[in-house]
């Protein structure tokens, strides 16, 4: 079959490798389609200690396949069952997997992180996913390159649950990529009256109004004169970082309403991970703050039935489809902050 396995730094190569036998508690994914994450460039750009040239790691964890084999003791799967894979495993018996949390285990395990994963024509599924119930099965209408937009939308939904989104709600998200946009969405969907989303990137802001009119851009220099004209002085009900940015940290904090809710949701590179932030809003605002990182198995649920039930769409995101040829090429694109999600598809 055909794979991309990443050997190190910014060396990731197609090459030809043997099909993966499954055992008995295991099933076998024809991938139809797999998309690329941030997770995917940094793994990319900087090097990732499980990819060496000794050991190549195939990469990519956002997925939708047919599955082509199930083992002899696997009776909850068939071939031929379209599905899409979530990619977190936990060991299952920990406190936080027992509490449905297998994604935070403190030994979980992910497919295209770990083990092999999604840029490949299939993948092995292990024992593990398949009994802890990380393969959904997918409606007919729903597109390969949609259904592998569950696990990231998944991962928006986790924040979308912390940040308690009301109606009437005023919204404003920082970083106008994939992830923002799905945000958006989900705001949207929610009933917020004022989705506004914030970049540095001019360009990706008026992308986003190309994407949904409703959606409001806010530049940078501008935005506290915004925010503060927007909402007529109360500042932001909900705020989201979905950036790697300290500094958008802060200023979500300075937005916030009375009772806000602040949702950082882009992790921070280690060495600017510690952030002054101004405590006395926090406490004289009575904020939340919170975080939140991956996606449980009921988040990936939820995602698939506002899909299913077309309360949300997500496929518009992908402007930019491949053959597992080209996966460098869409790397470096999507690296250089060019085009929305990136999807690579087989014989879609």
């Amino acid at each position: 079959m055909k794979a991309a396995f990443l050997f190190g730094k910014q060396d990731l190569r197609q090459k030809e490798t043997p099909v993966p036998t499954i055992q008995e508690h295991e099933v076998l994914l024809r991938v139809k389609a797999a998309s690329l994450c941030g997770t995917d460039v940094r793994m990319y750009q900087n090097g990732y200690k499980l990819a060496t040239p000794e050991a190549p790691l195939i990469i990519g964890h956002e997925m939708s396949g047919i599955i082509e084999a199930v083992g002899g003791k696997v009776t909850q799967y068939r071939e031929g069952m379209r599905v899409m894979i979530g990619p977190n495993m936990g060991c299952g018996t920990c406190e936080l997997c027992t509490s449905g949390n297998t994604h935070l285990c403190p030994q979980y395990q992910a497919l295209g992180i770990h083990i092999h994963g999604a840029f490949a024509e299939f993948v092995r599924i292990p024992e593990a996913a398949v009994y802890q119930g990380n393969i959904f099965e997918l409606p007919p209408d729903l597109s390969w390159a949609e259904a592998s937009l569950i696990e990231p939308l998944s991962c928006v939904y986790n924040g979308f649950e912390r940040a308690n989104m009301r109606p009437g709600d005023s919204v404003i998200i920082f970083g106008a990529g994939p992830i923002g946009l799905m945000h958006a969405k989900l705001a949207k969907m929610a009933g917020a009256s004022l989705v506004m989303i914030n970049d540095i990137n001019e360009a990706k802001l008026k992308q986003c109004t190309d994407l949904d009119p409703d959606f409001i851009p806010i530049p940078s220099l501008e935005i506290k004169e915004r925010i503060k004209e927007r909402t007529h002085g109360r500042g932001t009900d909900v705020g989201i970082t979905a950036c790697p940015s300290s500094a958008a940290q802060q200023l979500a904090l300075e937005l916030a309403a009375v009772n806000g809710r602040v949702i950082f949701f882009g992790g921070l590179p280690a060495e600017t991970a510690i952030v002054p932030l101004n405590t006395n809003l926090i406490h004289y605002r009575q904020l939340i703050v919170t975080g939140t990182t991956r996606a449980s198995l009921h988040h990936i649920r939820r995602t698939l039935e506002l899909l299913e039930r077309r309360l949300i769409q997500v496929e518009d995101l992908i402007l930019d489809r491949y053959e597992i040829g080209r996966i460098e090429e869409a790397m470096v694109r999507l690296a250089n902050g060019q085009g929305l999600k990136h999807a690579i598809e087989f014989d879609a």
